[in-house]
């Protein structure tokens, strides 16, 4: 079975907590980034697989689980189409944009 990957929130007691857990650890924090408190407490969501969620775990550090980020992905396909919207006569794309004949270039 494949790694689950797992949403998490790490909050560390400080600036210097975060930063070695960062250099130790490093981890996906996809778009976002650290922001600190006003206790001076730093927090950043990030993705991490399964497995290295306890290894992020230490003196000055929690981990919170958000959500199974894998579980909620499959969830999300299950909403796609399976078929092709675009095939048979009588279904044309909608929406902003021009009808082209003959799949030329517009510019």
């Amino acid at each position: 079975m494949a790694t689950r990957v797992m949403r998490i929130l790490i909050t560390a007691r400080d600036a210097a907590t975060f930063s070695a857990l960062l250099r130790e650890q490093p981890f996906d924090m996809s778009c976002g980034g650290p922001r600190k408190d006003r206790t001076g407490s730093v927090r950043v969501e990030a993705y991490v697989p399964e497995e290295r969620v306890e290894r992020l775990k230490r003196d000055g550090v929690t981990v919170e689980i958000i959500r199974d980020e894998t579980a909620a992905v499959r969830a999300r396909q299950q909403e796609v189409g399976k078929g092709n919207r675009y095939e048979g006569e009588n279904r044309v794309p909608r929406g902003l944009g021009r009808k082209v004949k003959d799949g030329r270039h517009v510019p």
